[in-house]
């Protein structure tokens, strides 16, 4: 096992929560995930020494005290309730808080328990609550002394207030933070619906009118449209120019002529026109009847969307915020202020909650003005960028409008399919006509290449691609070393500019191999990219490949199914086999998110005695409360130990305490429709690509000759997603970070996820907080760089 590091050693040394009373709540509307995160709160909290308490039915359980609204929290308390929506803990909107009399309380109820570590998980209202409570805090102990309900050592001992918040809300309108607990999941439920209403929608012709929520803010519609391709959307932070009904039916009318059989408009519940005057589903819907006397129909999502299980994101999210709220509390001081932790692209960090809350307001604030693009900007560059994503695919130019490049783009798929591919390879032929080029699919990878499975793909052609499961352009592991001479004459016959591959490890080789043949055959010398695609997730340059998503949801819903048949049996414990290759992303991700005890991968070696330590740890939670136990394996962790023999052990060994099933999960976790990540993850960043091939083919355009020449390190590169950031790197400088023979990164950033797995499964293990955030501050996006912090959608 791993030995504490330094920083390991500061986080047991110096942050020992041991005597400190922590609290957590959940307040407002709920959100799928907020269990995940007071089950993590609880955890973390215990694991440090610290007391954990229950605050029941939000600030209302706090003002009203007592044993069953303020309770001490056990390890067992949060079991099972990981795949749990809502919140189990209750969450109500508090009047009572919202006056001094009932602040003070409030202030009288946690000071009897000792608590003076707040964790508030909620909206921006129940975060600004928590900090004017804080504010007010040594004023109401005071209050408290002198009614005679507590004395003066009680006011020195108890004398600051901490609070860290965790923005759980499904509508995504909190600024500093890309993602919130919920939103992902809110996008599951509103995608779900979508792909179900296209299908009756394409049988009888209809048009679709979808109203999403999200209050003030447009994030559900924008992202949902992305993710499904829709042909309208309606947001409040962009209301559409005067004279939108007109334009709206003309590409109603124009979609239907080119063959399609359905029309899908996204209405966002606080929508409006420029003017204030609201917009709704079914002001919409009578537009298109009276205009087009197509067949239409509106559906109200509602608060569907706020419920069912929450997906692996939210979880995973929702798991690392806890642990590191937790971190947050033990490491504050009577100065530093209130802060919320969130996600900055891959990223964890803390950012003062009332900068976060303030620009929260100016956004509102901007939109009552109508200063629409400054709203968008404040929103963030996430969505920003999904704003822009948008326009760029869903308009087509008219001929007259379009640039003329005269450039020639081919797109192709590589290695194992990945749910996501056909959402990049759509992106990319869009935005390849967008800006003018010519875009040619190739068939079956490198082996359709050489063969001459090329042909112009038309605007048209990708069409409902957004939402399609595997590989439509169809995809093959033969690399091109082989047939070089044979891909360059068709390079030669089509007159190839520039090459997109998207696809797995082999994608990475295929490109490799391209560049070292630049040297013998000059139709290699051409912009070259690759999108990571493959649900192993083991591509290096980037944090996360499309289609790993789709994969995890897929594991962690099979987890929880799994899970849930040994209810009312004995206790069981289930060994579950991932795939992955030797790349143990998914097992151990997966883990964290479906509350596993144990992940078996190839990059943390282990023997028989940390099996054996594994077995009787699980035997001694088996003799408690505990029912059930899960343990993940990649296919390719240890050659020796299978997943057979594991079963085996743990069968033998828990005999007379649990008994053992097993499971293969297989080819089930590469198919399936794309989960909204990966539909938005590779829609983006194809439709990166392609704006920066085209800025590199006219770099490198020669204009004596009359072609592209492009031989540089920095002309072949890989698109990947690295903390913040989304970075253009020369594949040729990633073979040193790149085990060939396992196919996998020699440094994973995931590993670091690892120990949250073990801590919230009860091991004692070395954590390392030296990437815990220091106190940010929110950056206001006022000019768009190269680089946008973009990884959650």
């Amino acid at each position: 096992m791993a030995q504490p590091d330094n920083q390991s050693k500061r986080f047991f040394e110096s942050l020992s929560g041991a005597g400190k009373s922590i609290a957590v709540l959940t307040s407002g509307g709920d959100a799928q995930g907020m269990n995940a995160a007071v089950r993590a709160v609880v955890r973390m909290g215990i694991y440090v020494g610290a007391k954990v308490y229950f605050i029941r039915e939000g600030y209302q359980g706090m003002v009203d005290g007592g044993e069953e609204n303020i309770k001490e929290a056990s390890w067992e308390s949060v079991s099972s309730m990981l795949q749990m929506g809502g919140t189990v803990i209750g969450s109500a909107r508090c009047k009572e808080f919202r006056s001094h009399e009932g602040r003070l309380k409030a202030a009288h109820n946690l000071v009897q328990r000792g608590i003076t570590n707040l964790c508030v998980i909620g909206g921006d209202g129940s975060l600004t609550g928590a900090n004017l409570f804080r504010e007010e805090w040594s004023g109401l102990l005071e209050e408290l002394v002198q009614q005679g309900l507590i004395d003066e050592d009680a006011v020195q001992k108890y004398s600051a207030l901490h609070i860290v918040g965790m923005v759980g809300s499904i509508d995504n309108d909190f600024c500093g933070t890309d993602m919130t607990i919920g939103t992902d999941s809110a996008l599951h439920r509103i995608i779900e619906v979508v792909d179900a209403i296209m299908t009756t929608a394409q049988s009888h012709q209809r048009t679709f009118v979808l109203e999403v929520m999200g209050r003030h803010c447009g994030y559900l519609a924008l992202v949902s449209a992305l993710a499904c391709g829709a042909d309208w959307v309606l947001i409040p932070e962009m209301p559409p120019e005067d004279g939108w009904e007109e334009k709206m039916c003309q590409k109603l009318s124009a979609t239907r002529s080119r063959g399609s059989r359905l029309n899908i408009i996204i209405v966002a519940e606080g929508a409006i026109d420029r003017h204030g005057k609201a917009i709704t589903g079914s002001v919409v819907k009578d537009l298109v009847v009276r205009c087009l006397g197509f067949d239409t129909r509106v559906t109200i999502l509602g608060h569907v969307q706020r419920g069912g299980t929450p997906s692996a994101f939210d979880r995973i999210l929702a798991s690392r915020m806890g642990v590191e709220a937790v971190i947050a509390l033990l490491e504050t001081t009577a100065n530093t202020p209130a802060c919320v932790v969130s996600l900055c692209g891959n990223q964890a960090v803390r950012l003062p909650l009332m900068e976060c809350v303030q620009m929260t307001q100016e956004v509102q604030k901007a939109m009552d003005e109508k200063k629409f693009e400054e709203a968008v900007k404040l929103r963030g560059r996430s969505f920003e960028n999904n704003l822009k994503t948008y326009k760029l695919l869903a308009h087509r130019k008219l001929e007259s409008e379009l640039p003329h490049s005269n450039f020639n783009i081919a797109v192709l798929n590589v290695g194992a399919p990945a749910a996501g591919m056909n959402a990049a390879v759509r992106s990319a032929v869009r935005v390849g006509i967008s800006e003018g080029h010519k875009m040619f699919a190739v068939n079956d990878g490198f082996e359709g290449f050489y063969k001459g499975q090329i042909k112009e793909i038309k605007w048209a052609d990708v069409g409902g691609w957004t939402g399609q499961g595997g590989s439509l352009l169809g995809t093959k592991r033969t690399l091109p070393a082989k047939h070089v001479e044979k891909i360059a004459e068709q390079m030669r016959a089509h007159n190839i500019n520039a090459l997109l591959v998207i696809g797995g490890f082999e994608a990475l080789e295929c490109l490799l191999q391209l560049y070292e043949a630049r040297s013998s055959y000059e139709e290699f010398c051409i912009p070259m990219c690759m999108l990571p695609a493959t649900i192993s997730n083991n591509v290096p340059g980037t944090d996360l490949s499309i289609g790993a998503d789709t994969a995890l949801n897929s594991i962690v819903e099979t987890c929880d199914r799994i899970k849930q048949s040994a209810s009312g049996t004995k206790r069981r414990v289930f060994i579950i086999e991932t795939m992955g290759g030797y790349c143990g992303y998914l097992a151990s991700v997966g883990g964290l998110a479906a509350g596993a005890d144990a992940a078996y991968i190839y990059e943390e070696p282990f023997d028989i005695r940390d099996l054996q330590s594994n077995v009787e740890h699980l035997t001694e939670k088996m003799k408690g409360a505990i029912q059930r136990g899960l343990v993940l394996r990649n296919e390719n962790s240890n050659e020796n130990y299978t997943t057979d023999f594991i079963y085996q052990l743990y069968s033998e060994e828990g005999r007379g305490v649990f008994d053992c099933r097993k499971n293969v999960l297989g080819h089930m976790q590469q198919g399936g429709a794309p989960s909204p990540f990966d539909r938005n993850f590779g829609t983006k960043i194809s439709a990166k690509a392609m704006l920066w091939l085209t800025k590199k083919m006219n770099e490198t355009f020669r204009q004596d000759e009359g072609r592209v020449f492009a031989n540089t390190e920095d002309t072949c590169c890989l698109l990947g997603m690295r903390r913040r950031a989304l970075v253009f790197q020369p594949v040729v400088q990633l073979k040193d970070e790149t085990d060939f023979v396992h196919r996998i990164p020699k440094e994973q950033w995931w590993l670091k996820l690892r120990p949250l797995m073990k801590i919230l499964a009860k091991y004692k293990t070395s954590y390392d907080v030296s990437d815990s955030g220091q106190l940010e501050h929110v950056v206001r996006n006022i000019q768009p760089k190269e680089s946008d912090p973009s990884g959650a959608m």
